[in-house]
């Protein structure tokens, strides 16, 4: 798992270039400061998930403070508090808001059981500024993070107090400032205190142990160069290679920009020295990224966020998840085989070393992190947060020991700065994730808030039912404007949370599933993270491939259609996600036939005939189309079969092309006595104009 995305940080009020470089004495003072309080953080976690001392109430009370002390002293550590102000300015700035925060903290929690029962509705003006502190810290927080979340919940506050102001169903009689603050701060079920927290705070950060573990030991680079090296043994795998290596580190990431940044640095690199021109690749790194919200076990934050409401554990979720992970998976990688082909990929090999002894010891740790997370939750039947424990700690004894063998080896191994590196490293992760997790669903808390006490849902809800007296089809319309819109200025748990709770219940009670709903809700929230004009991902990845951002991002669109054919899926192929195991296979073979057909309509090469290339197009997918709507089963088997043969027919086309014109491109290159440069011939040279096969403009 992870923060939604370190892109995020780009919405906030406050960039622009820096005065100047953050002097080094305040720089290793905010480090200093960031590892104490992060180890002490980590450490208090640590100890409640060994014990559930106190509760995750009172975990929530005493942690949300300290973990926005640790975000704003890593802000300051980097120079991104303020970062238009002078470092020195900037940094006092901070002291005053850590030194808030710990006081307000400490008030609050020391007096946590007379603010919850001896003073409940009666609370002393100490509790109350206590309170106000904290959530104007966070607002503050939002607007430098998460500009659109800041006026948001500036608006909602505004409309609890002035909502007799606003005429027809969303008016009601207002409230006064003081409930404002009460409802977000210390009525503890509501606010920054309430439960979507305390789930960042227990079950989140357990999992967010595992990838910490991982990330420092080295595992996650372990990864990468695992999957480059396919492309060693066969060239051709070059693309393919990227693609696993986003797939595999967004299995233990759960965040789509986190993951780009994180991988695309080397996978992009290479994707356009395979001939795969720079939007193309960036945009098979950002489809490939946005795995990290769908693949299992350690799905998108929003997937456990869906498993608390609604009231079933988070295996439920993530058994039900495997099948359009899986379709995802497939449907972008079989996309990005027959884009190489129509591209010219030269299957460049990558300079990658060999996997060493224990390059290939943090592979194993990765496989059995995943398998144990997936035995434990699944057949054990172990409540998630144990087995996430559980494998921490089996993760951290396996990787310990293995670090100190590679230390008795060499010399160099056992200088005390490196023996202390990959618990650095994973306290830095954890904490940093934790922290900033844990800040962004208290923020979401305020939101909540404010929908709870003033009815929101409700006004909705009511308009909701209105339109489903006109056709169902339109509520699942007018549901994904809603979170597109949402998600255009959202990180992808905000989306979930704010579609979970004002549209999904009035879609179940119009008789859809709610497993049908969540997951609607859930890829509606993923595909926030593509959704133009604000795609964060696309926005990290065209930063890496000096693409245009806008083309990025449109050529995403393409290359993660799966998602969006996922969404009809759903409601045309129940069985998808409904009950998990046996049942889901049929749906998953039909809908996975569909996908495959709709894409390779689009980028296979049938003919060079123009005519027959467009009539099997279309052929190939009024019959994917057909199927993916779910005719009856006869229907069904036939329009499957269809697809099939004529996939195969564009496959074997496409890979037929793409060998003549690599043995042309080789031919030629060994004319000019070396290798002709990538990008001046075919449809990639038009790409990088900006135009298509054909002279259409991009």
């Amino acid at each position: 798992m992870a923060t939604e995305s370190p892109a995020a940080t780009a919405v906030g009020g406050d960039g622009g270039p820096s005065p100047g470089p953050t002097p080094a004495w305040l720089q290793r003072a905010a480090t200093v400061g960031f590892y104490v309080v992060g180890v002490f953080f980590t450490l208090v976690l640590l100890r409640y998930y060994a014990t559930g001392a106190g509760g995750p109430t009172m975990l929530a009370v005493a942690m949300v403070p300290v973990a926005y002390i640790v975000a704003t002293l890593d802000d300051i550590r980097q120079g991104k508090l303020y970062p238009r102000l002078p470092p020195t300015l900037a940094a006092a700035l901070g002291a005053v808001l850590i030194v808030t925060a710990a006081v307000a903290g400490l008030y609050l929690y020391t007096n946590f059981e007379a603010i919850r029962m001896l003073r409940m509705g009666r609370w002393t003006t100490a509790d109350l500024t206590a309170g106000a502190a904290l959530t104007l810290l966070l607002l503050e927080y939002s607007r430098r993070k998460y500009l659109p979340l800041f006026i948001l919940n500036v608006v909602l506050a505004f409309y609890v107090v002035y909502g007799y102001l606003v005429p027809g169903m969303f008016g009601h009689s207002g409230m006064s400032w003081s409930r404002v603050v009460t409802s977000m701060s210390l009525e503890t079920s509501t606010g920054i205190f309430e439960q979507l927290p305390q789930l960042a705070l227990t079950l989140i950060g357990s999992f967010i142990l595992v990838l910490a573990t991982l990330r420092g030991f080295g595992a996650i680079d372990s990864i990468i160069r695992g999957a480059q090296r396919l492309a060693v043994r066969s060239p051709h795998l070059l693309p393919q290679a990227a693609v696993i290596g986003s797939f595999g580190v967004a299995a233990v990431s759960g965040s789509g920009a986190a993951n780009a940044a994180t991988t695309g640095s080397v996978t992009i690199p290479a994707l356009i020295k395979s001939g795969i021109p720079k939007v193309r690749a960036a945009a098979i790194e950002t489809a490939t990224s946005l795995g990290g919200q769908l693949m299992p076990p350690l799905m998108g934050i929003a997937a456990f966020l869906m498993a608390d409401y609604m009231g079933v554990s988070y295996f439920d979720v993530v058994a039900r998840g495997f099948a359009p992970a899986i379709i995802y998976f497939l449907g972008v990688s079989f996309a990005v085989y027959l884009l190489a082909a129509r591209f010219n990929a030269k299957g460049a090999v990558p300079d990658v070393s060999p996997l060493t002894f224990f390059d290939r010891a943090n592979l194993l740790a990765y496989g059995v992190a995943i398998i144990g997370l997936i035995y434990l939750m699944g057949w054990v039947r172990a409540p998630a947060m144990q087995a996430a424990q559980q494998i921490f700690f089996g993760l951290m004894v396996a990787l310990t020991a293995l670090f100190l063998v590679r230390s008795l080896r060499s010399a160099e191994y056992r200088k005390p700065r490196y023996l202390v590196e990959p618990y650095k490293g994973f306290v830095e992760t954890f904490s940093r994730m934790t922290s900033e997790l844990t800040i962004l669903l208290s923020i979401l808390g305020l939101v909540t808030a404010s929908f709870t006490i003033t009815g929101v849902p409700t006004a909705v809800g009511q308009l909701m039912v209105e339109v489903a007296s006109v056709n169902v089809v339109l509520v699942i319309l007018v549901a994904f404007l809603f979170g597109y819109v949402v998600g255009m200025g959202l990180p992808p748990a905000p989306t979930y949370i704010i579609v979970a709770v004002v549209i999904a219940p009035f879609m179940i009670q119009m008789g859809l599933d709610p497993w049908q709903v969540h997951f609607y809700a859930f890829l509606i929230a993923a595909f926030g993270e593509l959704s133009p004009p604000t795609s964060l991902t696309a926005a990290v990845t065209s930063r890496i491939a000096d693409a245009s951002f806008m083309r990025t991002m449109v050529r995403a669109l393409e290359m993660a259609l799966p998602l969006l054919l996922l969404m009809v899926a759903l409601f045309t192929w129940p069985g998808l996600v409904i009950e998990p195991g046996l049942p889901q296979l049929v749906p998953f073979a039909f809908v996975l036939i569909a996908v495959i057909g709709i894409i390779a309509s689009l980028q296979s090469v049938f003919s060079d005939n123009p005519v027959t290339r467009v009539v099997l197009q279309v052929a190939l997918g009024a019959s994917a189309a057909g199927l993916l709507l779910r005719p009856i089963l006869p229907v069904a088997l036939v329009l499957a079969a269809a697809v099939v043969g004529l996939v195969a027919v564009g496959f074997w086309r496409t890979r037929s092309q793409a060998a003549r014109e690599l043995a042309a491109h080789r031919a030629g290159a060994d004319g000019q006595g070396g290798e002709a440069p990538v990008g001046e011939t075919g449809e990639g040279a038009r790409e990088e104009t900006g135009e298509e096969a054909g002279g259409r403009p991009t």
